[in-house]
């Protein structure tokens, strides 16, 4: 027999289209989820949606399955799951598929507290009552009480809370190591976004898409102006005042690097994370006038405005207005807010349901058209 008879052929992996992708907070978790809704209206698969056209699964309350849109009446055939939700496993299960893959992402706990004071600054007690973040951090119990507010949770260990645990928890290592256990078993892959490319090249190998399906415009993010600047010191206090989440970082940091080195391999990722971004500049040069993101001042069609919050200067996009319909409509779903894709899908699932006004664009109603 030839050479080549002799080679095994690589067995052809199947798009995964059951997904539930847990949405950290402040860890570029919303531009995943515009991954996660164009796949979902790509393949017409039914997404998980919040009930009453509220933005959030229930958040912060832990989940529970009646806060899905319908879920009465759709059972568990939903496909996607992947607005804001604390989680909750066993509510999530009855939601979603058993043969559901479950991933999240993590960020460094630094950037991450400076990120959420900022974008929280006016609705969080503890971040309000301070001058800054470094003065927060100099002494957080100052403005820190568990008890304050429903909203405090964004100053301590977010994403151990968002994971469905006490963010004020005494770190002892039983019980980190316990929740670090109970993570593994409940998710299949924690991404990490700091190596954000990475891991959407790691997340198209897992759920065997195309590149196309993970390529993406940075959404939610801020100016470099309303970013503030760490002390040294506060870097170090934020080890220590989220010592669970920066234990959770550290934890999956590693085994994300892991998982890249025994699914890909660091010479083939370098050449996938170049073709993502080769594809994604070509996007952007064909989709925005500016190349880039700008500031909200700047955005011409204010129903591409993103949610603006506390003292972050939210960027957005503008696009060319030379597009044909198709382009049109494959950029308008790249530079989509958040809020306002939830409502859009919201439209589509459900559309004899009174809509809540979402100010729309109208050429958004005739996305449906592929």
């Amino acid at each position: 027999r030839s050479h080549e008879e002799l080679l095994i052929p690589s067995t052809p992996c199947h798009a995964k289209t059951n997904v539930m992708f847990l949405k950290t907070h402040k860890t570029a978790s919303s531009t995943v989820l515009n991954i996660m809704f164009r796949f979902s209206e790509k393949h017409n698969l039914t997404v998980a949606l919040p009930a009453g056209q509220l933005l959030h699964l229930g958040y912060p309350r832990t989940f529970l399955a009646s806060f899905v849109e319908e879920f009465r009446a759709t059972g568990q055939n939903y496909n996607i799951m992947c607005n804001h939700l604390r989680f909750n496993p066993r509510e999530v299960q009855k939601v979603m598929p058993v043969d559901t893959f479950y991933f999240s992402i993590l960020r460094n706990p630094i950037p991450l507290l400076e990120s959420s004071y900022v974008y929280y600054k006016s609705s969080v007690p503890a971040f309000k009552l301070s001058k800054d973040v470094n003065e927060y951090l100099a002494s957080p119990l100052r403005y820190y009480r568990p008890g304050d507010s429903r909203e405090n949770m964004y100053g301590r260990n977010i994403m151990w809370f968002d994971f469905g645990y006490d963010n004020n928890a005494r770190d002892n290592e039983r019980y980190v190591q316990t929740v670090l256990k109970e993570i593994e078993q409940n998710f299949h892959l924690i991404l990490i976004a700091d190596y954000f490319d990475e891991s959407m090249v790691l997340l198209k190998h897992a759920l065997c898409w195309d590149l196309d399906d993970v390529i993406y415009f940075k959404l939610n993010s801020r100016s470099q102006d309303t970013v503030q600047t760490l002390t040294a010191e506060s870097r170090e206090r934020i080890k220590k005042w989220c010592s669970l989440d920066w234990k959770l970082y550290l934890h999956f940091n590693q085994s994300f690097w892991r998982r890249i080195e025994e699914a890909i391999g660091l010479r083939e990722l370098e050449k996938e994370v170049t073709l993502l971004r080769t594809r994604q500049r070509e996007l952007m040069e064909t989709c925005l006038s500016d190349q880039e993101a700008v500031v909200r001042d700047h955005i011409k069609n204010k129903a591409l405005l993103p949610f603006q919050s506390g003292a972050a200067n939210i960027l957005g996009y503008n696009l060319r207005q030379d597009l044909d319909n198709r382009t049109l409509r494959t950029c308008q779903r790249m530079v989509m807010p958040e809020l306002q894709y939830t409502s859009y899908l919201y439209s589509v699932q459900h559309p004899h349901k009174k809509r809540k006004k979402s100010g729309l664009p109208r050429q958004w109603t005739n996305l449906q058209e592929k």
